[in-house]
């Protein structure tokens, strides 16, 4: 049986975040599932050892019309490439009509999706949910997994000289915007408490963004540059078996947060300018909030409120 999950969020959080739907959808069929996702999923970077996805389709289609999926053409472009992998069940994790009619177009004889016409309040948990009881009678969901094979794991050991006698952590320092950064001077000075009593090696994940090397420049330039490694010119692929070695994250609202806790890593959140949903769905995920808050939302902008100490309380509550 082939099956087909299709989920055009974009970016790797929401990706991963559907991960657990998409698994309980291969595990009800006793098989694999191939998965249609944006280009900026980045989804072959993570998922190319997991064992209950098949294939990943890439869509390419954005504002610019020229894409191969793109506009009136890149529909049929689209119902052609589908129509060669001879899906027997799709299942649609959006409500766009689009889809169906390509799902159709296709040769799917079998098309599961969200209620046509009704984007209007979806939640990104609570509507996949009830997509799968109602259309599967799919009730347990699990956590988010990402594999990576053992002998890679192995290998990033020697590789990056991890030492296992030591507490290995992942600061995931990046983010997708500014007001999701929090400031290096909350990472030192959480570093500066925790070396005191524990021996730790940083591992300091982050993209190329201007704003996001300035903190990392930042951390390398403080008195703690000898217990990091900064990251940021491996790929997301070379970066994952230095995660999974890791006893633990601390990271910003970023997509290394998805992709740790994702692998099963207890993962602290800072959350500062995003709905704590984001934060808070996987059960390996341990979110801190800015002080003087109950919660945080879009425009919250608490970045600088984190406090250190509670990051710190934090992990030796992990630890031990």
């Amino acid at each position: 049986m082939k099956l087909l999950a299709i989920q055009n969020r974009m970016g790797i959080g929401d990706t991963v975040i559907f991960l657990p739907f998409i698994k309980a959808i291969s595990k009800k069929y006793n098989s694999p599932i191939s998965i249609l996702v944006r280009e900026n999923s980045k989804a072959v970077e993570y998922l190319d050892q997991t064992n209950y996805i098949d294939k990943i389709l890439i869509l390419e289609r954005d504002k610019k019309l020229s894409n191969k999926h793109g506009g009136f053409f890149g529909t049929l472009n689209l119902i052609k490439d589908l129509k060669k992998q001879k899906f027997d069940k799709v299942f649609i994790f959006n409500s766009s009509l689009r889809f169906n009619l390509i799902a159709k177009l296709s040769g799917i004889s079998e098309i599961y999706q969200y209620p046509l016409f009704n984007k209007t309040g979806q939640h990104i948990i609570d509507t996949p949910k009830k997509f799968l009881k109602d259309e599967l009678g799919i009730i347990k969901i699990e956590d988010p997994k990402i594999h990576v094979g053992d002998e890679i794991i192995s290998q990033s050991i020697k590789k990056f000289n991890i030492n296992k006698n030591e507490i290995n952590i992942l600061l995931g320092i990046g983010g997708s915007g500014p007001t999701k950064r929090v400031p290096s001077k909350i990472f030192i000075n959480f570093m500066d408490r925790i070396l005191k009593i524990k021996k730790c090696r940083f591992y300091l994940a982050t993209g190329k963004n201007s704003g996001e090397q300035i903190i990392l420049k930042e951390i390398l330039e403080s008195k703690f540059k000898d217990f990091c490694l900064p990251l940021d010119d491996l790929s997301i692929k070379e970066i994952l078996p230095i995660i999974k070695n890791c006893n633990l994250s601390i990271c910003n609202d970023s997509s290394f947060s998805h992709l740790s806790a994702a692998l099963g890593i207890k993962t602290i959140t800072l959350m500062v300018d995003t709905p704590i949903i984001y934060g808070n769905y996987n059960s390996k995920m341990f979110p801190v909030i800015p002080d003087g808050l109950e919660t945080v939302s879009h425009q919250t902008s608490g970045k600088d409120k984190i406090n250190p100490q509670k990051i710190f309380d934090k992990v030796l509550e992990i630890l031990n």
